[in-house]
């Protein structure tokens, strides 16, 4: 899903090492319980945010392409990109599981190029903190700028730092789908205000319904954002984006957010400029 997301990621079980590549289903359940809502909310962005609804859309990021089997699903015409060849081969046994038809592209969501524009694109749950310097965030911002049509909407979800952030904190949830049940544990090991990088441990341990265990242990870097550095950074695309609006991890349409530092878990909805 994610610009070097899980680059390093092992966990050594006796002399067996799993990876996280190897097993993208558990990628996919970890986040299943919030495709619904996410999918509702971008429709309805189109809506409120487009003069006419959109038939075009990418996904950078799209990792295991829970959202865009959803999209897919709806009848629109979808692209998913990603890093991961793993991944894209997950996503395309699934479309072709459900009968449905998506674009998948191996490639760089900081150096992307199309030969037609989208109508709107989407990049939800932290994909975008993967990028942990300012030179390729702006970098993938300007290439989906390129990628969209004047008026197109660009969707995008991330975790913002309070002033007074915890520098340690964790968070532990269970997902179950078809008999397999997988317990997550994300939890920062190391935080760096300075340099703006926070690296997050996950661990993963999926039990199948044969009683078969996976284990996954995960660490990488994630590019840390306050308010204030947020809008530095959409100032620096003030020529190709405009801020229409943003959200929370709510999704909740009708409840629009101020951009201040009450604002961590952050939806913005981004609409490319005329030329």
């Amino acid at each position: 899903m994610i610009r070097q997301i899980f680059r390093r990621v092992l966990f050594r079980f006796g002399s067996f090492v799993e990876n996280w590549y190897d097993y993208p289903q558990y990628f996919d359940m970890v986040f299943r319980d919030e495709t619904a809502a996410e999918v509702r909310f971008f429709e309805a962005a189109f809506k409120r945010y487009m003069k006419t609804m959109p038939r075009r859309l990418l996904e950078p990021g799209c990792g295991s392409g829970r959202l865009v089997g959803a999209m897919a699903s709806r009848g629109y015409d979808v692209t998913g990109l990603d890093l991961s060849q793993p991944m894209l081969d997950y996503l395309k046994r699934r479309l072709v599981r459900r009968k449905l038809d998506a674009t998948l592209v191996l490639g760089d969501m900081t150096e992307m190029s199309f030969r037609r524009r989208f109508d709107a694109a989407f990049c939800t749950f932290n994909t975008f903190r993967h990028l942990t310097t300012q030179a390729s965030a702006l970098s993938h911002l300007r290439s989906v700028a390129d990628a969209l049509r004047p008026g197109g909407i660009y969707i995008l979800g991330f975790h913002c730092i309070p002033l007074d952030a915890d520098e340690e904190s964790d968070e532990r949830w269970t997902a179950c789908h078809g008999g397999t049940k997988v317990h997550v544990t994300l939890k920062v090991i190391d935080f760096n205000r300075s340099q703006r990088i926070e690296t997050l441990r996950a661990s993963i341990k999926a039990v199948t319904r044969t009683g078969q265990i996976h284990r996954v242990r995960s660490e990488f870097p994630l590019r840390l954002y306050t308010i204030s550095q947020v809008k530095q950074l959409f100032a620096k695309v003030a020529d190709q984006f405009e801020v229409a609006q943003a959200f929370d991890f709510d999704y909740d349409i009708d409840c629009p957010r101020r951009i201040d530092n009450d604002l961590c878990d952050a939806v913005f909805v981004l609409r490319r400029r005329a030329f």
